[in-house]
């Protein structure tokens, strides 16, 4: 007698026979009991997932905070089909297209930063703009600006660079050798006010801090890197907007770049298209992905100010820029990302979040 394998067993055991998953012990997944069984995903729409079998799933954290309309949205869908009709990659080093130029052009009326230099997720944003930061500093005669402070809790991603301003231990420990940290200051989390403390107060106590560790350090800082509003990985830890603008004078006084981390929470997730514009600032830099191009493809932008591009704009081949990915600014991916925003502008997304979030708060404050 021959026991038939359900469609979802015979996909979780093909996988765990060949793929690593990412950030996961494997033996949770393992098949013998499993604490933690994989889910067979045959196709997505909406919020929903599906198994090979007809159950779905809520896609409750949107795929790692990277769709923002749906799956399958019909109008990213027809840009990318039409894309694909046209022109799938090319590479952006001596080569430019239409949807880069576009993109480029639509993200620095936005933000108010220009000259959009691509990467393909999150991690890879961070290294570049702490690149682009430290070398502008070396092209300006001030090779020793060259370390970095970070906040207590931060999370920028995983690779050597970005674990570097990272202050996850769990992430960052088995690696100690490899990475070069940076400094840490105090983390302006509402969550840890003393009694009759009110969020502004503890984000301005959080700011002093940062200005005393500036005071003595900012000969050899490069920049400081912040996740504003929102400290994802460290349990959605969420600080008053006012220590943005304490961080943004601070730097300004101590000729230190702000490097704003919006990976997780740009593209409305804090109820603003970005999250620093409830500060009224403009940072340094502003490193971009994940909801970028509405969860369909990888992407992410690092945007700078012109006075940053111009340490770059040399006869000389060595004070350029020289950092690569091979899909950088790929033209189906920004294309995505041409149809995202076009949603935004289109459907009112975040007045409509607001109403959103408000109906959702009611229903959950009774937990």
């Amino acid at each position: 007698m021959t026991l038939r394998v359900s469609a979802n067993a015979a996909w979780r055991q093909r996988s765990l026979a060949a793929v690593w998953h990412p950030c996961t012990q494997m033996k949770l997944h393992a098949p013998d009991g499993a604490a933690l069984p994989l889910i067979p995903v045959a196709r997505a729409e909406g919020v929903w997932l599906h198994d090979h079998e007809g159950h779905r799933y809520l896609d409750a954290i949107s795929s790692w905070w990277v769709n923002l309309f749906g799956h399958n949205h019909p109008a990213i869908r027809a840009a990318l089909i039409d894309q694909l009709n046209t022109l799938d990659h090319v590479m952006l080093a001596g080569f430019t297209h239409p949807p880069v130029v576009e993109l480029s052009e639509r993200l620095a009326a936005l933000t108010g930063l220009g000259h959009a230099f691509y990467g393909s997720d999150g991690a890879s944003a961070t290294e570049i703009a702490l690149k682009m930061s430290a070398h502008h500093w070396r092209n300006a005669g001030r090779a020793g600006k060259c370390r970095f402070v970070g906040v207590a809790g931060g999370y920028h991603g995983e690779t050597v660079g970005a674990l570097a301003v990272t202050d996850i231990a769990l992430f960052r420990e088995a690696y100690a050798p490899l990475v070069r940290l940076a400094a840490t200051v105090p983390s302006p989390d509402a969550r840890q006010a003393a009694p009759g403390e009110t969020p502004a107060q503890v984000a301005e106590r959080a700011a002093a801090a940062l200005g005393e560790w500036l005071a003595e350090h900012a000969h050899q800082t490069a920049a400081v890197i912040i996740e504003p509003l929102i400290q994802c990985a460290a349990g959605m830890a969420m600080h008053d907007p006012v220590y943005l603008r304490r961080a943004r004078e601070l730097c300004d006084l101590h000729q230190v770049h702000l490097v704003l981390d919006e990976i997780a929470v740009g593209f409305g997730r804090t109820g603003t298209l970005f999250a620093h514009q409830q500060a009224g600032i403009r940072p340094d830099f502003l490193c971009l992905s994940k909801g970028l191009t509405g969860g369909t493809l990888p992407l992410s932008v690092v945007l700078t100010t012109d006075a940053v591009f111009a340490a770059f704009y040399d006869d000389e081949v060595a004070r350029g820029f020289l950092h690569s990915h091979s899909y950088t600014g790929n033209p189906l991916a920004c294309r995505a990302a041409l149809a995202t925003l076009d949603l935004f502008e289109q459907t009112d997304a975040l007045r409509q979040n607001v109403g959103t979030s408000q109906r959702l708060a009611a229903q959950f404050a009774p937990l």
